[in-house]
């Protein structure tokens, strides 16, 4: 029997672009090539589609530089009459195709690509991929809407204000002060802690607010919450969702929080406790916030809940990740590790559900 094949898309138009290469990476060195054909698809910065290398050491960090997908031969979504077929450029000769593409395995971070865009385009040819659909991605996504998702689940998260291009910082300055000092100032639409500052004096929020909005016009500040940094991986199967041990972040070094820097660039900074130690009674409950903040916002496969847990024992949400960092280090496989599930069954048992999944509305 012909074995099925995975189109590997990853990079993309967002600041994550490199981060999503170096998860590309992880994903494609993971791939069990006896069971499934592989073909790497790269977006580029400016958002071309092109064919791109399947070899994982093509999509290290080297020298504290994050790989880029390079411009190659174009690859198109095919009509909708052509199933799951995709096309490829092949100059004046016009299009060659590409073959049957059995299932998807999106690793794009941010927007563009894990906001639900992405998911949208497959959704209308009818193809089978990893991860949410579209409105939970999108959720997962937003800051906004998430913790919206969030409040009406009963699940308690930070106080915050939203910042947009319709209601600025002026307008809103009596609320923002009312959180309190210090409050962290995030793009609403941005992962991998990209463009976050803390703020200790409200004279730097104006130039917090700006660093922000370099990567998102909308932008949520949140009242800080003082406590441990933990994490939990969720995965979907067909017997229900499981939920790993806990993991916890600790910072140290120059980082006052986990910051671009300390998640990619200064692994020393960082020590990543999986599994963490916590109380009974509070490891249950952030396994049970794990659970009702994916259903919150209608995951599907995979995602990562962060949580805070304060001396006090009290949990906070602080997100979702629908798209996790997917590296053999990142936290998600790690914590997936601790539940007994090695990286490479992580990724054959993603792979394999999302081929079993049916197309169209679920």
């Amino acid at each position: 029997m012909a074995k099925p094949t995975v189109a590997v898309v990853f990079g993309g138009r967002s600041t994550e672009h490199g981060v999503s290469c170096v998860t590309a990476g992880g994903v494609l060195g993971a791939i069990d090539r006896e069971r499934w054909d592989v073909v790497a698809i790269g977006i580029t910065r400016e958002g071309r589609w092109t064919l791109a290398s399947s070899d994982p050491g093509d999509w290290r960090i080297v020298s504290g530089e994050m790989p880029t997908v390079p411009a190659s031969e174009d690859v198109v979504l095919p009509p909708v009459e052509a199933g799951s077929r995709m096309w490829r450029i092949a100059g004046p000769a016009g299009l060659r195709d590409l073959g049957e593409i059995d299932v998807v395995f999106p690793l794009l971070h941010g927007p563009w690509g894990e906001d639900g865009t992405l998911q949208g385009a497959l959704e209308l040819v009818d193809v089978r991929y990893v991860g949410s659909g579209v409105l939970a991605s999108a959720m997962g996504m937003d800051k906004q809407y998430m913790k919206t998702a969030f409040r009406e689940a009963g699940l308690p998260v930070a106080r915050d204000v939203v910042v947009s291009p319709h209601r600025g910082v002026e307008e809103q300055r009596l609320e923002i002060e009312a959180l309190g000092l210090p409050v962290f100032v995030k793009p609403a639409r941005a992962g991998s802690s990209m463009g976050i500052s803390k703020v200790s004096s409200w004279a730097a929020l104006d130039a917090a607010v700006a660093g922000a909005q370099k990567h998102d016009p909308k932008v949520l500040i949140e009242a800080a919450v003082v406590g441990r940094e933990v994490e939990t991986a969720v995965l979907a199967t067909a017997g229900g969702l499981l939920t790993s041990p806990a993991g916890e972040i600790i910072t140290g070094g120059d980082h006052e929080f986990y910051d671009f820097e300390a998640k990619y660039l200064d692994e020393a900074a960082v020590t990543l406790l999986c599994p963490t130690s916590l109380e009974g009674a509070v490891a249950a409950t952030v396994a049970d916030y794990a659970k009702r903040a994916f259903r919150a916002v209608g995951a599907e496969s995979l995602a990562r809940v962060d949580v805070f847990v304060k001396a006090d024992g009290g949990v906070v949400v602080n997100e979702i990740n629908t798209m996790p960092g997917f590296t053999p280090t990142s936290m998600y496989p790690r914590m997936a590790a601790a539940a007994g599930i090695t990286y490479v069954e992580l990724v054959e048992t993603l792979l394999t559900v999302a081929l079993e999944r049916p197309v169209g509305l679920r």
